[in-house]
């Protein structure tokens, strides 16, 4: 290279540096000056050395849709609720996000994610998972926030840790854009200082998994204007009282069965607002409906006129630490005629947002193609695992006793059960210690207990030898391969262990091991369902290979078999089962989760197409036919 080649070549470089630092340069902090910030209801003021916003400002001439917003915040652990309002379209829609620094330590909500709409927060709708997380904000001391925005979804990061304090899939006003509007209260209690905003940053998200809704939500209502509380007959429906022009809209419930009604009817002042909200039931034979609801704050309900529930759940009305948090959390019976009923609600508000949900308790999903064939009597002490012995055509059921973990006074059990459901003998195998994962190796049944695998003589029925794993937290399920190795979950050590050759050792431990609990194996494939990021993965058994096969929503990954066609047979401990293909795509075939009935460790008879699914709280088994392709 010559001279001018290698001063040309470096000059290239020293403008690429440039360049790439100037994208990669975050942007400048934005001072809390009158020309960049409206400031109403505060005040710009030196605190902990720094000159800082106490209350609430307005960034001016920002149009935030995408990107990057950080800030520092400092609290004194008085009672208050700082935080953001992002994409603001007016103030009475929002996306907001806040803490409650004066809970630390109490709740598991003192960061909230909540949508504004018509003027209201609706923290009491939206609760849990994607809306609220536990979280520790030192007092005293300025605190990194960091909000990621892209699309319907964000992350809220706080102080130096890598890992998000929350993930948002979905904010409720979808993908708009607006203002930024920092919030506190006047009084000092929190400040914020070195406010950035990046509006070109592209975080990456991976896709939201979607939302499924529960069986027999109650989808598609009517409901009135807001009626005031000093104009409304709360014991009569809205026909028996004199409200005209009631100005009937129709609405739809979103995937979790919620009717936000936030969304549709602004409040009226700080007097408590009503609205009348009806929907039809066609009953064929008149059978009583078991309706399970919730509502926030208020609500009368009505069947064909007549009342049959009144009840209040407002902010604080049933004690100072009462949230009134909407959930399932009431049930009442409809007496439905043959034929077309009228259910009526008045849902009240005062505060936090107001909504109702209703659904059929008792409802279940099954996919077309699947019939349930039998359920077993409640004999079991908490139903964890079902195991089918071809050879003897006869099932096996652990009594995990969920009730009795570590109790030396009582021990558990493993039944035998015909395959019609019928219990041969109820404790086949006795004196067991909380036995959950069961699998047959030269006929033998080997079962993990709390911290040992115990074996069992098939002929026999007896426990002939334990194979004991020090060191173990709670063993899970267990699975052998060809040559006789064990291997054993240990859900709350985050291991998988490996027993051979009369001693016990961790076998596959690391991030990719999170809260492992079903666990199988075919052939050179291990497969294991890791809770902790709810993926269902397989290991390559001679050098360990893991690969993610398919991810699910949040809860225990507790069973797995292969179907006569190759696809995989999955199931959520807290109602669900699914067809997997070894491609990832997911088919639900079942879901109990409205009635309650779990659906853990189940089995899966390929010649027969029956899965049999223990419903663990329950005491029960039950058995489906899976007659699709």
């Amino acid at each position: 290279m010559n001279g001018k080649a290698s001063m040309f070549s470096g000059l290239v470089g020293i403008f690429i540096c440039l360049l790439t630092g100037s994208l990669n340069a975050r942007p400048e902090s934005i001072p809390f000056t009158p020309d960049r910030w409206q400031v109403y209801n505060g005040k710009v003021v030196e605190h902990l050395g720094r000159n800082s916003l106490q209350g609430s400002a307005r960034l001016k001439d920002c149009e935030f849709r995408n990107g990057i917003i950080e800030f520092d915040m400092a609290v004194t652990g008085a009672r208050s609720y700082p935080g953001i309002r992002f994409r603001v379209q007016s103030p009475a829609a929002a996306e907001n996000i806040y803490v409650r620094p004066h809970i630390i330590g109490i709740m598991d909500n003192v960061l909230q994610y909540t949508p504004i709409f018509n003027g209201a927060a609706c923290w009491q709708l939206y609760y849990g998972e994607g809306y609220t997380s536990g979280l520790r904000i030192p007092t005293g001391q300025w605190v990194r926030v960091r909000i990621e925005v892209r699309g319907q979804q964000a992350r809220v990061s706080f102080g130096e840790s890598a890992a998000p304090s929350l993930v948002i899939n979905q904010l409720k006003h979808g993908e708009c854009s607006g203002g930024i509007v920092l919030t506190a209260p006047p009084d000092g209690s929190a400040c914020f200082s070195n406010f950035r905003v990046d509006k070109e940053a592209e975080p990456e998200f991976d896709p939201p998994l979607p939302v499924e809704s529960p069986p027999g939500l109650l989808t598609d209502w009517e409901i009135s204007r807001p009626v005031k509380y000093s104009q409304i007959d709360l014991e009569k429906t809205y026909d028996r009282q004199e409200l005209p022009n009631l100005q009937w809209q129709k609405v739809s419930c979103e995937p979790s069965g919620l009717v936000n009604l936030s969304r549709h009817v602004p409040r009226q002042g700080r007097e408590p607002d009503f609205v009348f909200a009806r929907t039809s039931l066609e009953s064929g034979s008149g059978s009583p409906l078991n309706l399970g609801f919730g509502y926030s704050d208020w609500v009368v309900v009505f069947l064909n006129g007549e009342e049959l529930f009144n009840g209040s759940s407002p902010y604080r009305g049933r004690g100072s630490s009462f949230q009134g948090i909407i959930g399932f959390f009431d049930a009442v019976t409809l007496p439905l005629k043959k034929g077309k009923n009228e259910l009526v609600l008045i849902v009240g508000e005062t505060f936090g947002g107001w909504g109702f949900m209703c659904r059929d308790a008792k409802a279940v999903y099954l996919k077309e193609g699947v019939e349930k064939r039998w359920e077993s009597r409640d004999d079991f002490t908490t139903a964890e695992s079902v195991l089918y012995d071809p050879i003897r055509e006869v099932l096996y059921v652990t009594s995990f006793d969920q009730f009795n973990l570590g109790n030396p006074r009582v021990t558990q059990f493993i039944s035998k059960v015909s395959l019609d459901g019928g219990i041969e003998e109820r404790k086949w195998i006795d004196g067991l210690n909380n036995p959950l994962g069961m699998t047959i190796h030269k006929d033998r049944l080997y079962t993990a207990e709390r911290n040992a695998v115990a074996v069992i003589d098939l002929n026999e029925g007896k426990v002939i030898e334990r194979y004991p794993v020090a060191g173990s937290v709670f063993l899970n399920d267990i699975a052998i391969d060809k040559r006789g190795n064990i291997f054993i979950t240990d859900s709350r050590k985050n291991v998988i262990w490996k027993y051979a050759e009369g001693r016990a050792e961790i076998w596959l431990d690391g991030d990719e091991v999170l809260d492992p609990n079903v666990i199988y194996i075919s052939g050179p494939t291990l497969f294991f369902g890791n809770s902790g990021d709810r993926t269902l993965k397989s290991v390559n058994l001679p050098d360990k290979t893991i690969q993610p096969i398919a991810e699910f929503e949040t809860g225990f990954i507790d069973g797995f078999r292969i179907d006569e066609d190759g696809n995989y047979l999955v199931s959520l401990w807290k109602g669900k089962v699914y067809r997997v293909t070894p491609e990832g795509r997911k088919t639900k075939l079942l879901d109990t989760t409205t009635p309650g009935y779990y659906s853990a460790d189940f089995e899966y008879i390929q010649e027969k197409r029956l899965l049999i699914v223990p419903n663990f709280f329950h005491n029960t088994i039950t058995a489906y036919q899976i007659l699709d392709n």
